[in-house]
């Protein structure tokens, strides 16, 4: 029987173990597949021993309901850059590609179903082009993978960081404080947008609108000379001045490529106090709360389409594609495309003017 190999990469998202039963069931009804995952993404099959399980309906049952991915996940290490510590006792990176393709072809994957967002689909484009038949699902609470108008979690990351603008209202409207939260959102600020939009904020700051600090100041002082005595500002990680730049820092963990963002709304606290605003400031940091917990229906509906598709496209050997969900249909797109850009927010688009439509201020 063909095998398919599951992977699960980058940050953790709810709605992953809905496209992991997904992918079990759909492979079952055909009695012809087999499905194993990988843990920690391809870690699993690049240690020794191998972490490779096998995984069947008993496994998946009633996961769709629960947060995280019971394969794990990381976004360190990997087939092309594989830790690996020197004598000295500094760290190097290996390409191990070669190793793990010529592993999995040899125990008999027909295909690997790669669920992860924009690194894991570079790596996945690259396993591709290396010869390694691969399937990729696109998966991000930022919303950010180009080629796909939604990813399953990104609904449950807004209606949380929704809840908490809801609950800082009635804590900034009782001591009469500007309450400003910061969310996820490294270069996209869909996260921050929809929440702000849901939960009425008065200012949103996000990566693709640079913002002014003396117009974000106007706009509060006219809430509170207006009588209206507290105000809250939505503010993503990766948004920043435009005469400055993002809050980051370089990080010491083995493995990890990217620069570690947060503090950004500390940042704007501290400018806007600078600035001469007087009202009482706190700061809130909403960071990963956004990404844990269980899923809403939305993604678990959407991860389940994506992931029942994944598995009928590996039996048609629809290789070399990202799963894709455009203009209310799910389809696929070449892995090629897939890692063309980003999903950005079109600051001349319908969601942001709408947003300015009821008076929120992106500060430019």
């Amino acid at each position: 029987m063909p095998k398919v190999l599951v992977t699960t990469g980058g940050g953790d998202c709810p709605g992953l173990n809905a496209v992991i039963r997904a992918i079990v069931k759909r492979a079952e009804q055909t009695k012809k597949w087999e499905v194993y995952g990988s843990m920690e993404a391809f870690n699993g099959v690049l240690r020794s021993p191998k972490e490779i399980l096998p995984l069947d309906d008993e496994k998946v049952a009633g996961i769709h309901a629960k947060g995280g991915t019971i394969l794990q996940t990381t976004n360190k290490g990997g087939p092309f850059n594989w830790p690996v510590k020197k004598d000295d006792g500094s760290w190097t990176a290996e390409d191990r590609s070669d190793e793990m393709i010529e592993y999995l072809k040899r125990e008999g994957f027909e295909v690997v179903i790669n669920i992860g967002g924009d690194g894991s689909q570079q790596i996945s484009y690259d396993l591709h082009k290396k010869g390694l038949n691969v399937i990729g699902v696109p998966k991000t609470i930022d919303n950010d993978l180009a080629s796909t108008d939604y990813t399953f979690g990104f609904q449950t990351a807004v209606d949380i960081a929704t809840d908490a603008v809801d609950k800082l209202v009635t804590t900034a409207a009782s001591h009469h404080r500007l309450m400003i939260l910061e969310v996820m959102g490294r270069g996209a600020g869909w996260i921050a947008l929809h929440s702000a939009i849901g939960g009425g904020a008065e200012v949103c700051l996000i990566p693709e609108i640079p913002y002014n600090l003396d117009k974000v100041l106007n706009r509060l002082n006219s809430r509170y000379n207006a009588g209206k005595g507290f105000a809250i500002i939505v503010i993503a990680e990766g948004a920043k001045p435009k005469e400055g730049s993002i809050m980051s820092r370089e990080s010491t963990e083995v493995g990890y490529r990217n620069v570690r963002l947060g503090g950004v709304a500390y940042q704007l606290s501290d400018q806007l106090k600078k600035a001469g605003f007087e009202n009482d400031i706190r700061e809130m940091v909403l960071g990963h709360l956004q990404r844990g917990g269980t899923p809403v229906a939305y993604d678990r509906v959407l991860a389940t389409q994506f992931g029942v598709k994944a598995m009928e496209m590996a039996i048609n050997g629809e290789y070399g594609r990202m799963v894709s969900f455009l203009d209310h249909e799910i389809t696929s797109v070449s892995l090629e495309q897939a890692t063309k850009g980003q999903n950005l927010v079109d600051p001349n688009g319908f969601l942001v003017q709408a947003a300015k439509g009821v008076g929120i201020s992106f500060g430019d």
